[in-house]
Parts: C-alpha cells; sequence; structure tokens
C-alpha cells in the first residue's frame, strides 16, 4: 500500500516539477530577450548641468533617477566637440572623419538644408542594423545630417535612408534665426561674407558691359551675359538670405514631408514630447528603437511659459529643466505601457556647453564644471566629456558608478549586440560593446587609447594605462584663448582648429587625467619620471591610428556646404515655400 501511495505522488509530483522548470521568468527580464532600446541625447549640455554630476542649483530629478536606477559613466567622451561630426560618429561607431564628416576647413558643421554634404549612404548605422534585426526604428528631434544629395527630393542623407523607419522633426538644427524676436546667427554672417562678393561681381559686370558699349575693349556679349547671370546668382543668394533663413533651415518633417516651413516654435516642444509617447504607445508589442534628439538645451533655448522663471540661472536654466521635465514624460510612458524592465534608456549630451554663448551678462551656454574647455575646443575635457547614463532594470545594476573611459562611439556595437545583430566586418568600428562593463563582468573599458579632433586635425590623444589606472592625455594643440585667461574664444564666438587661433605643442601638454581631471597643471619631464616613456607610447597609438584612416570624400566641403536652390526641401513651389500642416496643441495636454 505505500509502494502504491509513493508510486502515485510520484507520477503526480514529477509532470509538475518538470512544468514548472519550463515556466519562464515572469518578472525578470532576460538579456537573451532583445529589449526596447530609448536614446535620449542632449544638445550642447555641459556635464555640469545634471544633479547628479554635481549641480546643485538646476533641477534634473527625472535624469538623476535615470542614474540612481542605473549605471553612471563618469568618463563618456564625445568624439568630436561639435554637433556634426560627433552625431555621425554616434550613428556609426567610427571617428567622423573615417565619414567624411569632419571638415578640413572652417566649415565644420552642416549650415543648410540645401547642401549637398551629409552622412554618406554607404555608412551603416545602428538603426539600419537594428531595423534588419526586426526592430521598429524612429528619430524624433534633430538630425544634423543633411538631407540631399543632387535633387530636391532625393533624400540620400535623410534618417529614413539610414535606417530609422520613421523621422519626426527638424532634418538642421536650431539657431537663432529660427525665432523673430532673436538677433540673427548665420542671416548676418552669411550677407556679410556674400555681401562682398555681391558688389564685386555686379561691379565687374558692369564695367564690362560699359567697355562693351563704348567700345573701349572688345568683350563678347557672351561674356558680359555670363557675368550678368553670375550677379544675379550671387544677389539672389545674398536676397534670400535676408531674413530668409527661417524659410530655408528652421522647418519640420514628417518622414519625407515638410510639415512646416518655417516651424512655428512655440509649440515645437510639445509636439516632439508627443511624438515620442505616441511612438512609444503604437510600438509597446514589438522591439524599438527610439532615437529622441533634443533642441534642448541648444540656443536659442526654446522654452515653454510653463518653465519661464523657474530656474535659478535665467533661461538657460529654465530650458534644462523643461528638458528633463520631458525626459520625466517619456520614463512615465514607459512604465504606463509595461515597458519599464524591458527598455534599455541611455541618456547623453552631444557635446560640452558652449561657452562663448552670452548676451551681455547673460550665459545661454552650458557648464562644463571643473572641466577646462567647452564646445568646438578639439581636446579640452569640457567639449569632449558629457553625462552618460544607462538603466535597465535587473539587468544593469541600480546606483552604480563606472569610472573607466567610455565614448559615445560605444553605443553603436552595445546596441547592435542587443539586437542580435553583427557589427559590419568590412570597415573599422571604433566603438567597443559596453554590456560586460555596465554588468560588472570586467573591471575595464576595452579602450586603451581615443583620438579627440577638431575637424580632421588630431589635437589631443587619451591613454588610459590600466596596469597603473593612469589616465594619460597628450595635447598636441589647443586653441589661443582671447582674451588671454578668459578659458574660451569670445572674439571669435567659438575657438578655431588651425592658424593662428591655436597653439602647436612641441613636446606635448601632458596631463594626468586621473590626478587632474580639471587639466589645470600640465607634468613636465622633470616634474614626471614617465614622461618620456608616455609620450613615446602615445605617439606609437598615434602613427597606427594613422595608417587605419582612408581617403573618403570630404562632406564638408566648401562646394558641399554653400546653399543649392535645387537641393531645398520645400513646401509649395520654390522658392515661395511655405505650410503649416500641423495641429495646435498645448502642453498642458501632455
Amino acid at each position: 500500500m505505500v509502494w502504491h501511495l509513493t508510486s502515485y505522488w510520484k507520477s503526480l509530483i514529477t509532470p509538475l516539477f518538470f512544468c514548472l522548470l519550463l515556466q519562464p521568468p515572469q518578472t525578470l527580464p532576460s538579456i537573451t530577450t532583445k529589449p526596447n532600446i530609448v536614446l535620449l541625447m542632449a544638445d550642447d549640455l555641459g556635464i555640469g548641468d545634471i544633479g547628479c554630476y554635481g549641480n546643485d542649483t538646476i533641477r534634473t530629478p527625472n535624469i538623476d533617477r535615470l542614474a540612481k536606477e542605473g549605471v553612471k559613466l563618469t568618463q563618456h567622451i564625445a568624439a568630436a566637440p561639435l554637433c556634426t561630426p560627433s552625431r555621425a560618429a554616434f550613428l556609426t561607431g567610427r571617428y567622423a572623419l573615417r565619414s567624411g564628416m569632419d571638415a578640413i576647413n572652417n566649415y565644420r558643421v552642416i549650415f543648410w538644408n540645401g547642401g549637398s554634404g551629409g552622412l554618406p549612404p554607404n555608412e551603416t548605422t545602428f538603426a539600419k542594423i537594428l531595423q534588419q534585426q526586426g526592430y521598429i526604428t524612429g528619430l524624433i528631434g534633430k538630425w544634423h545630417q543633411g538631407v540631399n544629395c543632387e535633387s530636391y527630393n532625393d533624400h540620400c542623407h535623410h534618417p529614413l535612408n539610414h535606417g530609422f523607419g520613421y523621422f519626426y522633426g527638424m532634418p538642421f538644427t536650431l539657431i537663432s534665426d529660427c525665432i523673430t524676436t532673436e538677433p540673427p546667427e548665420m542671416d548676418r554672417e552669411f550677407r556679410r561674407k556674400l555681401g562682398l562678393y555681391t558688389q564685386m561681381m555686379a561691379l565687374t559686370t558692369l564695367t564690362f558691359a560699359l567697355a562693351r558699349l563704348t567700345g573701349l575693349i572688345s568683350v563678347g556679349w557672351k561674356t558680359v551675359t555670363c557675368l550678368a547671370v553670375f550677379s544675379f546668382l550671387f544677389f539672389a543668394s545674398w536676397f534670400s538670405s535676408y531674413g530668409f533663413i527661417r524659410y530655408w533651415n528652421c522647418i519640420m518633417m514628417r518622414n519625407h514631408e515638410v510639415t512646416e516651413q518655417p516651424m512655428v516654435t512655440e509649440r515645437t516642444t510639445s509636439f516632439i514630447l508627443r511624438e515620442s509617447i505616441s511612438f512609444i504607445g503604437r510600438n509597446k508589442h514589438k522591439p524599438f528603437l527610439l532615437f529622441l534628439s533634443f533642441l534642448h538645451s541648444h540656443t536659442p533655448l526654446l522654452t515653454t511659459e510653463k518653465f519661464l522663471g523657474k530656474s535659478r540661472h535665467g533661461l538657460y536654466g529654465d530650458n534644462v529643466e523643461e528638458m528633463d521635465w520631458m525626459v520625466g514624460r517619456v520614463l512615465d510612458a514607459l512604465e504606463k505601457e509595461g515597458l519599464k524592465n524591458t527598455t534599455l534608456v541611455y541618456f547623453a549630451s552631444d557635446h560640452g556647453g558652449w561657452l562663448e554663448r552670452q548676451e551681455g551678462k547673460r550665459q545661454l551656454g552650458g557648464w562644463n564644471g571643473i572641466y577646462r574647455g567647452g564646445k568646438a575646443m578639439g581636446g579640452w575635457e569640457g567639449g569632449i566629456r558629457v553625462p552618460g547614463i544607462f538603466r535597465w532594470p535587473g539587468v544593469l545594476p541600480a546606483n552604480t558608478v563606472i569610472d573607466e573611459p567610455t565614448s559615445l562611439m560605444d553605443i553603436y556595437p552595445t546596441v547592435v549586440h542587443l539586437a542580435g545583430g553583427v557589427v559590419p566586418q568590412d570597415r573599422i568600428i571604433d566603438g567597443r560593446d559596453l554590456m560586460p562593463l555596465l554588468q560588472g563582468k570586467v573591471q575595464h573599458s576595452e579602450h586603451e587609447f581615443l583620438f579627440h579632433y577638431c575637424g580632421v586635425h588630431l589635437h589631443a590623444v587619451r591613454w588610459h594605462q590600466k596596469d597603473s589606472g593612469a589616465i594619460w592625455k597628450a595635447h598636441y594643440v589647443t586653441p589661443v584663448f582671447r582674451p588671454p585667461g578668459a578659458g574660451a574664444c569670445y572674439d571669435r564666438g567659438y575657438c578655431p582648429c588651425f592658424g593662428e587661433g591655436v597653439t602647436h605643442h612641441d613636446p606635448p601638454l601632458l596631463f594626468d587625467l586621473s590626478r587632474d581631471p580639471a587639466e589645470a597643471k600640465p607634468v613636465t619631464a622633470e616634474t614626471e619620471p614617465l614622461f618620456d616613456t608616455v609620450i613615446k607610447k602615445i605617439r606609437r597609438a598615434t602613427e597606427e591610428h594613422r595608417r587605419t584612416l582612408t581617403p573618403v570624400p570630404d562632406q564638408l566641403s566648401t562646394y558641399n556646404i554653400i546653399w543649392k536652390p535645387w537641393l531645398q526641401p520645400c513646401c509649395g513651389t520654390f522658392p515661395f515655400c511655405w505650410c503649416d500642416k500641423e495641429g495646435d496643441i498645448k502642453l498642458t495636454d501632455l
């Protein structure tokens, strides 16, 4: 009888036991499951502007919450100190000059929606790989990687041609010309430079025409006609720029369609937030990639009335606090849809704060904390050290700080591997998969050397000496600050990469960032026994790095930078470009 009962219970328990073993875990996410990925990128935000990085006056509770619930990187480095090259490196996992997206001249970013330069179609972004892995991909906000190549609708540089299945936002970048009440930036400079050429061409045409009529010289009418045509084109370009920059550059698009021309800035923030929350809601049942590329905190600091005058740092502080609120709304949307534990969230800035951006005594750029320098300065920490925060509950440890050197380029292999993809094998990928470091499986970053460019000019090199923990940085070129000692190039608007505005150092300025993160006092051969050893090691690494660079078309050449009317995105009949296809919405509705 006992034997029969035992057999009976065994027959019952055994299948139940195996059923329990076969049940998948219900609460903890698995790293083998493709996570949703939300990438949040601020524009021109200084690392010192965030509470979890030491700011105690600007309120950023939502970004701080991300850090508390996830991993905070203290040495997260942008591959370039300006928007266009930094974002190109972020999207491709490669230094920007590998794709021709860093400048050989003073044109260091894309200047026009109607230019022909941009992220080359043969570059493979992480969005393109994730799309191939079955992800729904979307970009909302700023692009600044070009639009067209040869015609107004070929969209060769457009986000939809680079792996994003949905795009809503600015193909360009936010500038003061977008707001009629702000002093213009591009408009004034464009007219100043082009006005001289216009006058010269007009004078030349008039001279040849008079000489031909009076018979003083024998000049064919074809020559006069050609000169007249050139004069007209220069004049038209100059005239159209006067007050029309808003119509050419300050536009909003949904996929390939221009929806606002010019953009209605009073509601831009509301629309970007609405589109982000909507994207999450309609794609919650599939793995998705959302790249929310904020217009905050780039000048002219678009800030809605709800946040004006609320911070202790004027308009800039108001703008940062509004962006933090937007981050909170996105996090709330993930939680509402039950996606918090299955979503990797990443927050960063494309580069450091713009120190030169001031009006009178008002500081309109960011604060880079203890770090020297800022936006547009090739090697100084203030222009390239940025916030870097990851959250994935149950997979990444909470409230963790990592002091190892990492790069914005690392996002590329990290998200590609999480999506089950493989990074391209036909090109060099400079980024490294961060998951082992973020999870604590390894103690050191895979980066031994990081190279800091200003345009195509190498300004500095960082060496992580892993056995000692030292982080050395050698500056070969630094900008000349004006006025001297000011810490920025206030007389220029931003610092140059070459020419009379920089100083070349031989031997290079050497800092040990592990002891002097503010780069306050360089070490010398007299004060540092390892000086010669470190310089030689960095020089050899630089030579090896240079051998990996191959010539590519320069996307920021003068020809690619200039405005071309036949490439201009236009809602309507060119040159009468105007439309407003969006309904009104209030921030209180969200």
